[in-house]
């Protein structure tokens, strides 16, 4: 028989396993029990910090009642589509959510109204940090212990339909490309004026 000690000293090495474990979430043990739509169509181009888009969720209203129970909190997220994860592991889809970098940028978050479970929605303006892609959004439903219990999409399950693309920023402006433009040829004028002042004096 082992002694209190010894269970004592296995509890707590069986508890050090067990640590790890605890409170991870797979993607794919997510239930699609969100209806999810926005306002870009298919493949068209907003401009970063100028486009908004609309963000309108709901609980799928074919679902058994009591689904939703444990729904506190409903988080949308632009996410990146399978085209611009490719060679870019800082974006990659991993099922393990906490190491996930599918969805990066928040859009919102928000209580989950159980008395509309119809549609809720947000308007939101594409941030002018957000890097030129092609993304779907996604909300994911959070318990009361901030876990993920449940998720929707705009896309199809391979993220392959109904996506969108943000032109980012470049960072230069119009103004700065006209005197780029008037500084360089003021400097070839410059160069064949001086060529041909020398010309002069030599003769």
């Amino acid at each position: 028989m082992m002694t209190a000690r010894a269970l004592l000293l296995a509890s707590l090495v069986l508890s050090c396993f067990l640590l790890p474990c605890y409170g991870t979430v797979l993607f794919s043990s997510l239930q699609r029990t969100l209806v999810v739509t926005a306002s870009p169509t298919s493949q068209q181009v907003l401009e970063a910090g100028v486009d908004k888009i609309t963000v309108t969720w709901g609980l799928n209203q074919t679902l058994p009642a009591g689904v939703d129970s444990t729904y506190k909190t409903i988080k949308v997220k632009l996410c990146y589509a399978p085209v611009s994860q490719v060679d870019r592991p800082w974006r990659k889809t991993v099922d393990l959510l906490k190491k996930d970098r599918t969805c990066q940028h928040k859009i919102a978050a928000r209580p989950y109204n159980p008395a509309n479970r119809t549609s809720q929605s947000v308007d939101w303006t594409v941030q002018r940090d957000v890097p030129a892609a092609t993304y779907f959004i996604r909300a994911y439903a959070y318990d009361a212990d901030e876990k993920e219990v449940a998720y929707g999409q705009t896309t199809d399950a391979k993220r392959t339909t109904n996506l969108f693309q943000v032109q980012a920023i470049s960072g230069r402006h119009t103004t700065i490309d006209i005197c780029s433009i008037c500084f360089s040829v003021f400097s070839v004028v410059s160069l064949f004026g001086f060529f041909y002042n020398e010309k002069r004096k030599a003769h």
